[in-house]
């Protein structure tokens, strides 16, 4: 197994570098074209002026500066081991996801076991969307209905990050409640990091690398959306090798795997994983080599242009003319006959639920106000009113909060019309809905504070619900406002994105090899700066851009959706407030001396000693909760109950290694009578039953699947542990009292500390001053499973050094 596999993944590893190394050569061509474009473009809009309308909310310009986003534990799948292990996760503001072996690692500035960036991937919530995935990875290859998995979930509570071509990230976790608030977590993970790698500010990289994209792509063939149009450039490009890659690798590497079906599935899975890495290690080098490159040359062509632009537009503008008379005549004709009747159809399916989730993120906002107020009027005092300030601040990147907005825009569906005009996933669309709903959201948080502290300042505390209702009022018409702006523009921007692809896709074999010829009007000297398959697609372009406005304008005038028509505009506009978007934001705590909120948990910015305010607090099991380093083992499909003595203690030793190479102490020496109690009855807030086997059953998840021989085990395990801890508090605090060593009649008591609300999250200060020394359970600990066979341990090993050396 080890040699075939090996072999079979070295044999292509030159036509991987080949078919990388062609396709950057490709794109670097087609990048170094657009780039002096999108310069010509940038310079000539800042010479001319132009923009769009003036928003009438304030726009916050860092708004997570000085924040970390969430922090809490789960469960993670160690694929080397099959074990499942209890991490510590840290969101910073960059939403990355870092994994600690405890809580104690990250305070102490630790460097992560693991930071996944989530751009490509998706957050699923259950193993039946995961398996469906993966039974479709390996053409030729058709999976039984109920496939079972090659990996088994400690609980029914999975949450996976799945990536189409890079490695697969399992957790679970205990509770229901807890599943549905880690999911909105990842899932605003993925969100943000999609659409975080291309700044809007860069006028000349961004438009000069998308052009880009689309234009190879569509050399080869590929009009329409990109579902995988997400991450930082290389990343991008990664992706971009990888859809001409990953098929071809799958077809010829797919039919030589040998095994049963999900060790073919799990191999293929490492083959890919591979293949990405040594892409992206490529892509990313190449792309700063390119950039470097380009930038290098910004300073003369800058130069040139602001010389000569008013020669290059007339010069732009004839060729434009002589194209024009090619292409318009046939761009009419497929308007009127395969375009016009269905944009009404298109523009009523993006706005209905892209409509309901900005309206219900208005009701958020309000309902937040509400509490507010409410707060005011029962005289709650300023303490109160900074903590709700302080975590309304942050309302539009509490993924829980805004889960329900972010849901009802989710239901945009375009079936019917994605198999016409070639859209391969409403994804792309979704996502670029829900970022602006958070972006409002965030400006909306951000005018009311900024009017409200304002009023304060001016007319003081007296008539404080008087003072929050009319800024309340101003903020909610100028929302009203903003949002018909803003989804105006993304249905016009949608509507593009859907219909230009398939305009191009049908006029460019009758209209591409007319264009050359058209090259010979360009002097030579603008020939960088204009280029006939830009103006071709400008032309076309410009050919449907006034059937789409008409169509969104009378929707408009029509008042569907709650939009505004384009002649309104608000009375009462505030010409001076955007002064106040210049002022820095308020700091609600300190200016009312109230304690920080639940939602605004400190958390210890990892390697400095300043602290940063957390928007979403550690989540609180509802049942119980588990040492930091605690390790649920649980087999796989394959294996064997009957296990080699010898490899049973062999991999006991290795792991017992392993947790004393990561904590760099002895976790069989506990420092005290009661860190070996709780690490048997973990502290709980609620009254824990008294059988050590139910609890064994929750801690696994699983209440009649153990044996009768694994159980009597088990329990006597458990039993020689107690009596062990009972002697040793009985040598060491001869004074304790009687029924503290009952351990079978009473449970454990709940120290005050970890008492906290019911809302499910908890603060990182209400850990107890023990917490992070709390020692590992190690494979001693009866918490553990049937350890795995040696012989497929050493053969998962030699595959991923095989993939390692290619």
């Amino acid at each position: 197994m080890k040699s075939s596999l090996g072999k079979l993944f070295s044999q292509h590893v030159i036509l991987v570098e080949n078919l990388q190394t062609n396709a950057m050569k490709e794109f670097g061509d087609v990048y170094e074209q657009q780039y002096a474009v999108a310069l010509f473009n940038s310079v000539r809009y800042e010479i001319e002026g132009g923009g769009g309308t003036q928003s009438q909310l304030l726009h916050r310009k860092d708004p997570l500066a000085g924040r970390s986003i969430f922090s809490g534990n789960l469960f993670q799948y160690l694929e080397e081991n099959r074990k499942w292990r209890n991490r510590f996760v840290s969101v910073p503001n960059s939403y990355n996801i870092n994994l600690y072996e405890s809580k104690t690692a990250h305070d102490r500035g630790l460097h992560p076991k693991v930071t996944i960036n989530c751009a490509g991937y998706k957050a699923l919530a259950s193993m039946e969307e995961y398996m469906e995935l993966i039974n479709n990875s390996l053409p030729g290859i058709k999976a039984k209905v109920g496939n079972h998995p090659f990996i088994k979930c400690a609980t029914q509570f999975p949450l996976i990050l799945w990536h189409p071509y890079a490695h697969h990230h399992y957790f679970c976790v205990m509770t229901e409640k807890e599943h549905k608030k880690w999911h909105a977590v990842l899932q605003d993970c993925v969100r943000h990091s999609n659409n975080a790698g291309l700044s809007e500010d860069c006028t000349v990289q961004t438009p000069a690398f998308t052009d880009s994209v689309r234009l190879h792509r569509q050399a080869k063939g590929h009009y329409g959306t990109w579902d995988m149009m997400c991450g930082e450039p290389p990343q991008i490009l990664a992706n971009l090798v990888m859809e001409t890659l990953h098929p071809e690798l799958r077809n010829v590497i797919g039919p030589r795997l040998k095994g049963k079906l999900q060790q073919r599935q799990r191999n293929w899975m490492l083959i890919s994983d591979a293949v990405y890495k040594q892409v992206l290690s490529q892509t990313t080098g190449q792309y700063e080599a390119l950039v470097e490159a380009c930038e290098a040359q910004k300073s003369p062509l800058d130069a040139r242009l602001r010389t000569d632009m008013d020669q290059i537009i007339t010069s732009k503008e004839h060729v434009n003319s002589k194209i024009r008379a090619l292409v318009l005549p046939k761009a009419e004709q497929l308007l009127r006959t395969s375009v016009q009747p269905y944009i009404s159809s298109i523009l009523e399916a993006l706005m209905e639920p892209t409509s309901r989730g900005f309206s219900e993120v208005r009701d958020v906002f309000f309902r937040e106000l509400v509490e507010i107020s409410k707060n005011s009027i029962n005289g709650g005092g300023k303490d109160k009113l900074g903590e709700h300030m302080e975590r309304l601040s942050m309302l539009a990147f509490h993924p829980v909060k805004m889960q329900s907005c972010y849901e009802k825009v989710e239901e945009l569906n375009l079936e019917g019309l994605q198999q016409r005009f070639d859209v391969s996933n409403p994804s792309v669309f979704i996502s670029r809905a829900q970022i602006l709903m958070r972006e409002q959201m965030d400006n909306a948080v951000y005018t009311f504070e900024q009017l409200l502290n304002q009023s304060l300042e001016a007319q003081g505390e007296e008539n404080m619900v008087k003072t929050i209702q009319r800024c309340q009022d101003r903020v909610l018409k100028k929302y009203d406002y903003d949002s018909s702006t803003v989804r105006k523009k993304f249905f016009r921007e949608a509507l593009l994105q859907i219909i230009i692809p398939y305009m191009l896709q049908q006029l460019s074999p009758s209209c591409s090899p007319e264009l050359p010829r058209f090259k010979e009007l360009i002097f030579e000297d603008f020939s960088r700066f204009l280029l006939v398959e830009n103006m071709f697609e400008e032309v076309v372009l410009q050919s449907v851009t006034k059937d789409i406005m008409m169509a969104v304008k009378e929707a408009a005038v029509q008042r569907r959706h709650n939009l505004y028509r384009d002649s309104i505009i608000l009375t009462n506009s505030d010409p001076n407030l955007h002064l106040l978007g210049e002022t820095p934001g308020v700091d609600w705590a300190a200016k009312f001396g109230g304690e920080e909120p639940d939602g605004s948990v400190e958390a210890e910015e990892r390697g400095s000693g300043r602290r940063r305010k957390q928007v979403v607090s550690m989540i609180q099991l509802d049942g119980f909760t588990l040492p930091y380093e605690s390790c649920l083992e649980v087999p796989g499909v394959e294996l064997i109950p009957e296990e080699d003595a010898e490899a049973c203690k062999e991999e006991d030793q290795e792991d017992e290694e392993e947790e004393e190479l990561g904590l760099h102490e002895d976790p069989k020496s506990p420092d005290s009578v009661n860190e070996i109690r709780d690490l048997i009855n973990p502290v709980v807030e609620v009254v824990l039953p008294t059988s050590p086997q139910t609890i064994l059953k929750q801690l696994v998840g699983s209440k009649k699947q153990e044996v009768d021989k694994e159980e009597a085990a088990i329990k006597n395990a458990i039993e020689e542990i107690e009596i062990a801890v009972r002697e040793d508090d009985g040598e060491r605090v001869a004074e304790e009292p009687a029924a503290e060593s009952d351990g079978e009649s009473s449970p454990p008591p709940v120290p005050h500390s970890r008492s906290r609300d019911d809302s499910g999250f908890q603060s990182p200060t209400n850990e107890g001053p023990d917490d992070g020394e709390l020692q590992p359970i190690t494979n001693d600990n009866p918490l553990h499973g049937p350890p795995e066979t040696g012989e497929k341990l050493q053969r998962g090993n030699d595959f991923k050094n095989l993939l390692s050396r290619g």
